[in-house]
């Protein structure tokens, strides 16, 4: 039996469909699952068990990357194809059943969408899996016993970014607000071109003091951040990876939508701008011209607050 989920290029987006790998597995027991998505998010898919192979879908002119995943896919006789893209391609496949995930007409998060889409009462949480190596490493970068705080200072859009000020006063402010924390280090994390932006907060907490995660494989990160006692982070990927490991996650928003992306998961808590999203988002293809963050109305205080109360739950 063979199953294909089409998944998405973006990493944050690609975390959200992963709860239904298992589901999918657990429906067509014994079936080859194939996952196409994009280059950024594969590493996370193929760390899966259930996975059997994953197709990259790499962007081209003309929407050419949808022929040439037709051309990977046609020699095969699907059981299930499952389009999370709505790229109608399963149509021009041979496939058993065909579900094709549609915009969301409800203000309601993506895990419910993806939910709603496959026809289940079962809440999809995103799931993430690491080798033993991977979770070896994370033990060494961490140590035993040591607190840790993942700070992600880096978004896809420099709109949706605390501004890095920010996140430098709240380093220096939170471990003396949080017992538990109180010697804790921080893992800082991104891509391994965001480093450059977050010098400054490096910079500013300290070598001795600094676990850096830029640039590191998507699975190891899920190991460090599944050790990590608090994340705090832009909406991003790693805000959902965080959320996804039961890292207790505060995700902080402006021009995004909570109501879509927050951190699905009972340990995870919103802290947003008191302007919506309408209100913040620049006119429709505008977005590429602003180049500073539109978050300034978050208080570092507010976040410590957050976190605080995050910690008295615990």
């Amino acid at each position: 039996m063979s199953v294909l989920l089409i998944s998405s290029n973006r990493l944050g987006d690609a975390v959200l469909t992963t709860g239904a790998v298992p589901y999918l597995a657990a429906a067509y027991p014994n079936s080859a699952i194939v996952v196409a998505c994009g280059a950024l998010p594969a590493p996370l898919f193929e760390a899966m068990p259930q996975v059997s192979r994953v197709w990259l879908i790499r962007k081209r002119n003309l929407s050419a990357h949808w022929f040439h995943l037709w051309k990977s896919a046609i020699g095969k006789r699907w059981d299930h194809i499952v389009d999370l893209r709505g790229s109608g391609l399963s149509f021009f496949l041979a496939a058993k059943r065909r579900t094709i995930q549609m915009p969301d007409r409800q203000l309601r998060h993506r895990v419910l969408h993806l939910a709603d889409t496959l026809k289940t009462t079962e809440l999809l949480s995103p799931r993430l899996y690491w080798s033993a190596d991977d979770d070896r490493k994370a033990e060494t970068w961490i140590g035993m016993g040591q607190p840790t705080i993942a700070l992600a200072p880096i978004a896809n859009w420099v709109g949706k970014q605390w501004p890095i000020e920010r996140f430098i006063e709240l380093a220096n402010l939170l471990p003396n607000q949080i017992s538990d924390l109180r010697d804790a280090r921080f893992l800082i994390a991104g891509g391994k071109d965001d480093r450059v932006a977050a010098q400054p907060l490096l910079d500013a907490i300290g070598e001795r003091r600094v676990i850096d995660g830029f640039g590191l494989p998507l699975p190891e990160i899920a190991a460090l951040l599944s050790k990590s006692d608090l994340f705090i982070g832009n909406d991003s990927g790693l805000m959902h990876m965080a959320s996804a490991v039961g890292t207790p996650t505060i995700g902080l928003f402006g021009p995004s939508r909570d109501e879509h992306y927050a951190p699905w998961g009972e340990k995870c808590r919103v802290v947003r701008t008191a302007s919506s999203y309408e209100q913040l988002m620049p006119p429709p293809g505008a977005e590429h011209m602003l180049n500073e963050s539109l978050m300034h109305e978050i208080s570092v205080e507010q976040v410590v607050d957050a976190a605080v109360d995050l910690a008295s739950k615990a």
